[in-house]
């Protein structure tokens, strides 16, 4: 399997390649040269499989066994799962009315990057261990992301890991999740920014080609291929878990609502889709609706004002992965791709062609939730179902209660991102209360450690003499 970036000014890459990388050189982002449709022997095959089957399965699609033999790849995968505290790593939980919600938030960090990635950093262990090379990781995070990225490579001697997080905008347990970890390869920089302005310091130091490869530049953000093929399983797990049957010929549809920020796990389901499973997507956001107009009106523009809301993880206006998305529905079109993006980072506004839009609005749906409506839905689960819903994966519920009444008879899985117990604040402004792990409350009583990135600074030049200077004492410590 090689990969090829979706602006079609790169070369190919093997897995290795686009894991090390992040961007292509082009300024792209990887995507699989060929995506392998699976017939329905194969899908009745995997319906009995496990969470962590399927992702097995599905790495070995995407990465050659040259490059990790199969039973070390499972050994790896194996590793990445041991810290779930969910025995089947991820849980359906099946409420009244219909309401099914895919709970991916197991893992340390109570968040869905955890499932990649824990993959991800066994992956990058792996090779970096093989050919003895030390690397340096830059990552931008609106909430859930850096704390994944940090747990997933703490106390590693072959990589220093530097994570930009915007001061206020993140919950607090989120914020302390990140600045409580004191290990010499963890760099946090809280940021007088918001999410999508602390990614173009980040975007200028990948750009810099000698200084990437001097300092061997890779990304955790869900730029990263890696990333995006695990998150793949996830739609797999839920058709089977919610299909009334696989023996059915069509196959049944099931719809799968995803909470959407960035738009990665949104992009693993266009590619669950490309590969044949017979899923409806809903890309369901909250005010900060760009990825909403972008679908239904063809409108990529960047609001006035980023608007704050209860789903902080998902105040994004720049979803980088639209660029996959617009790639798959053009047709692998990718001076189109490298066009409207070009633009899109120059102007902050482009209007898609129309033929991508009708592909787009013809092939997902999605909507938009404020947070009244969050708090709403909180409120209303909780009440048929005693069951606690984190802001994100509300809005996702939202969408099922507005619409579930229209279509009765359809088979729909609400995607949970994370747990409720990171989002103390938006639990209380629904009324409810919330039960306190012991591990989450004593996140306030630890040390905290991190650099502050004030507006009006250049941070492009103040994150490269940091890294320059970690690089220069790993080089010292080395020697």
């Amino acid at each position: 399997m090689r990969y090829v970036s979706t602006r079609g000014r790169a070369g190919s890459v093997d897995f290795e390649g686009a894991l090390l990388s992040g961007y292509a050189r082009d300024g792209g982002l990887f995507m699989p040269q060929k995506i392998p449709v699976l017939d329905c022997a194969t899908l009745k095959k995997w319906s009995t499989f496990s969470y962590p089957e399927l992702v097995k399965q599905l790495c070995s699609i995407f990465i050659s066994p040259e490059l990790i033999p199969k039973e070390e790849l499972n050994d790896l995968i194996d590793r990445a799962f041991s810290r779930f505290r969910h025995k089947d790593v991820v849980n359906l939980s099946r409420l009244k009315n219909g309401l099914n919600v895919l709970e991916l938030w197991h893992g340390v960090t109570y968040a869905f990057k955890d499932l990649s990635l824990s993959c991800t950093g066994q992956f990058l262990q792996y090779f970096l261990k093989k050919k003895k090379k030390h690397v340096t990781i830059l990552v931008g995070t609106s909430g859930d992301t850096g704390s994944s990225a940090i747990e997933s490579v703490r106390g590693e001697k072959n990589l220093d890991i530097f994570v930009l997080l915007p001061h206020g905008l993140c919950s607090q347990v989120q914020e302390l999740q990140m600045t409580t970890v004191i290990e010499d390869n963890v760099h946090v920089f809280v940021t007088e920014g918001n999410s999508d302005e602390i990614d173009e310091p980040i975007k200028e130091l990948f750009a810099d080609d000698d200084f990437s490869r001097r300092h061997n530049l890779m990304s955790l953000n869900s730029i990263n291929w890696s990333r995006i093929l695990v998150q793949i399983a996830h739609y797999f797990y839920a058709y089977f878990r919610c299909a009334p049957s696989v023996d059915a010929t069509p196959l049944p549809v099931v719809e799968i609502v995803v909470p959407t920020g960035g738009g990665g796990n949104l992009t693993a389901g266009c590619l669950a889709q490309k590969m044949g499973l017979p899923i409806d997507l809903v890309a369901v956001v909250n005010n900060n609706d760009i990825v909403h107009r972008a679908i239904q009106h063809g409108d990529l523009s960047l609001s006035r004002n980023l608007k704050p809301t209860l789903a902080s993880a998902m105040d994004i206006q720049e979803p980088y992965n639209m660029e996959r998305i617009f790639w798959l529905f053009s047709g692998s079109d990718s001076n189109l791709v490298k066009s409207l993006m070009e633009d899109f980072y120059t102007t902050k506004t482009v209007k898609l062609p129309l033929e991508l839009q009708k592909k787009l609005s013809g092939g997902l749906r999605s909507y938009s939730v404020s947070d009244e409506e969050i708090v709403r839905t909180m409120r209303c689960c909780w009440e048929e179902n005693h069951y606690l819903l984190c802001p994100h994966t509300a809005v996702a519920v939202s969408y099922h209660y507005k619409h579930s009444s229209c279509h009765p008879s359809i088979c729909r899985c609400c995607l949970a991102p994370a747990s409720p117990v990171k989002f103390e604040d938006a639990v209380l402004k629904a009324d409810l209360t919330l039960d306190i792990s012991p591990e989450i409350s004593m996140l306030k009583d630890k040390e905290t450690r991190s650099c502050t990135l004030k507006r009006g600074d250049d941070w492009a030049k103040l994150l490269r003499h940091q890294i320059e200077a970690v690089t220069k004492q790993r080089n010292l410590t080395l020697s």
